[in-house]
């Protein structure tokens, strides 16, 4: 896949020197597509100054005020996490991840996406990622800066990257789905499923989730969604 295709997500950043590093870092490994979630510090001189030149990628920077927004348009989402989670998710190592987009065709979207500085990610979240990817490190001090673990996974990437031949793109059907029409999936899924009976809207418990990871997983194609939205439109005309 195309390095222009991959924006790194950073999400409710409370320092604006950890965003002009980060925007260093990427800089560093020809990745310019920088996203800030929510973010909760100005961009001004303390950012452009840790930044070190990389000005370019701070004054192009998209803003949006929820991740759902930020990876509608991407086909796969990667979440970052030093955390265990009580609902196991696939995981990759940095070079795994590396190796996964070099597999991946020129016309994919990617987001790398990064939480906050002190929590990290939210479940809710992480519920919109495919993978999630953890950097090895001390068990005894895993905690990483954040600029830091962005250089480490845009530099494993570049270096894969800078090897590899482009992969041709599919037909546009086969092309994977976006998060955003992921997302209209999960939403026409959990209607029809409480419309049936199968799920109480009250108690969903991990139903949804569980459901999540298994097509998050399977990396579903356009034409696999709209198959999917058409078993559930015929459930609904055959209910009415």
């Amino acid at each position: 896949m195309k390095l222009e295709n991959i924006k790194i997500v950073m999400v409710g950043t409370t320092h604006p020197g950890n965003i002009g590093a980060a925007a260093r870092a990427m800089h560093n490994m020809c990745i310019a597509n920088l996203t800030l979630v929510d973010p909760q510090c100005p961009i001004g001189e303390i950012a452009y100054s840790r930044a070190s030149g990389a000005n370019a990628l701070l004054d192009n920077r998209q803003t949006c005020d929820q991740l759902a927004q930020a990876v509608a348009d991407c086909n796969y989402v990667i979440a970052t996490s030093a955390r265990h989670r009580s609902l196991a998710w696939p995981e990759l190592d940095p070079e795994g991840l590396a190796v996964k987009l070099s597999s991946m065709d020129e016309n994919d979207r990617v987001a790398l996406v990064f939480g906050r500085e002190h929590s990290g990610l939210t479940n809710d979240e992480l519920q919109l990622c495919n993978h999630m990817v953890s950097i090895p490190t001390n068990p005894e001090f895993s905690s990483l800066n954040l600029a830091s673990a962005i250089q480490v996974l845009c530099y494993e990437i570049y270096r894969r990257q800078a090897s590899q031949p482009a992969v041709k793109a599919p037909e546009p059907q086969d092309m994977r789905a976006s998060s955003g029409e992921v997302e209209r999936y999960f939403e026409h899924l959990q209607q029809v499923l409480e419309s049936t009976g199968f799920m109480d809207p009250k108690q969903p418990g991990l139903i949804m989730q569980r459901l999540r990871r298994l097509y998050l997983r399977s990396e579903l194609t356009r034409n696999e969604i709209n198959i999917l939205r058409g078993m559930l439109s015929a459930i609904e005309k055959r209910r009415n």
